[in-house]
Protein backbone atom coordinates (compact mmCIF):
# COMPACT_ATOMS: atom_id res chain seq x y z
CA UNK A 1 0.00 0.00 0.00
CA UNK A 2 1.10 3.55 -0.62
CA UNK A 3 1.71 6.14 2.04
CA UNK A 4 -1.43 7.96 0.92
CA UNK A 5 -3.58 4.84 1.23
CA UNK A 6 -2.18 4.08 4.68
CA UNK A 7 -2.72 7.71 5.72
CA UNK A 8 -6.35 7.52 4.59
CA UNK A 9 -6.82 4.44 6.75
CA UNK A 10 -5.17 6.16 9.71
CA UNK A 11 -7.30 9.26 9.11
CA UNK A 12 -10.43 7.16 9.79
CA UNK A 13 -9.26 5.97 13.20
CA UNK A 14 -9.84 7.59 16.56
CA UNK A 15 -6.12 8.30 17.08
CA UNK A 16 -5.39 11.95 17.76
CA UNK A 17 -2.32 14.14 17.22
CA UNK A 18 -2.20 14.81 20.96
CA UNK A 19 -1.51 11.13 21.70
CA UNK A 20 1.95 9.65 22.09
CA UNK A 21 2.13 7.12 19.28
CA UNK A 22 4.66 4.40 18.69
CA UNK A 23 5.27 2.93 15.25
CA UNK A 24 3.96 -0.42 16.47
CA UNK A 25 0.73 1.10 17.73
CA UNK A 26 0.16 3.03 14.49
CA UNK A 27 0.73 -0.07 12.35
CA UNK A 28 -1.53 -2.15 14.62
CA UNK A 29 -4.34 0.42 14.49
CA UNK A 30 -4.08 0.62 10.70
CA UNK A 31 -4.15 -3.19 10.44
CA UNK A 32 -7.17 -3.35 12.75
CA UNK A 33 -9.05 -0.72 10.71
CA UNK A 34 -8.25 -2.51 7.47
CA UNK A 35 -9.56 -5.77 8.91
CA UNK A 36 -12.73 -4.02 10.08
CA UNK A 37 -13.24 -2.73 6.53
CA UNK A 38 -12.63 -6.14 5.01
CA UNK A 39 -9.37 -4.88 3.52
CA UNK A 40 -11.30 -2.45 1.30
CA UNK A 41 -9.35 0.81 1.24
CA UNK A 42 -12.15 2.36 -0.83
CA UNK A 43 -14.32 2.39 2.31
CA UNK A 44 -11.68 4.43 4.10
CA UNK A 45 -11.26 6.73 1.11
CA UNK A 46 -15.03 7.34 1.04
CA UNK A 47 -14.99 8.29 4.71
CA UNK A 48 -12.07 10.64 4.15
CA UNK A 49 -13.93 12.31 1.28
CA UNK A 50 -17.01 12.71 3.46
CA UNK A 51 -14.95 14.31 6.23
CA UNK A 52 -13.25 16.64 3.73
CA UNK A 53 -16.68 17.87 2.65
CA UNK A 54 -18.11 18.11 6.15
CA UNK A 55 -15.09 19.64 7.87
CA UNK A 56 -12.83 21.26 5.24
CA UNK A 57 -11.22 23.48 7.89
CA UNK A 58 -9.87 20.45 9.77
CA UNK A 59 -9.30 18.04 6.88
CA UNK A 60 -5.94 19.31 5.62
CA UNK A 61 -4.34 19.43 9.05
CA UNK A 62 -5.49 15.90 9.93
CA UNK A 63 -4.36 14.51 6.58
CA UNK A 64 -0.92 16.16 6.93
CA UNK A 65 -0.70 14.62 10.41
CA UNK A 66 -1.74 11.19 9.12
CA UNK A 67 0.82 11.27 6.32
CA UNK A 68 3.63 12.30 8.66
CA UNK A 69 2.71 9.59 11.18
CA UNK A 70 2.55 6.92 8.46
CA UNK A 71 5.92 8.08 7.09
CA UNK A 72 7.46 7.68 10.53
CA UNK A 73 5.70 4.40 11.39
CA UNK A 74 6.71 2.67 8.16
CA UNK A 75 10.16 4.24 7.69
CA UNK A 76 11.97 1.11 8.83
CA UNK A 77 10.09 -0.95 6.22
CA UNK A 78 11.17 1.37 3.40
CA UNK A 79 14.79 1.26 4.55
CA UNK A 80 14.77 -2.55 4.50
CA UNK A 81 13.40 -2.69 0.94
Amino acid sequence: MTTTELAQVLFTTSLQPSEILTSDRVRRVIDDRLCACGGDTALCAAYVAQEAGDHPEAFAARMRWAISIVDAAYADYRLAA
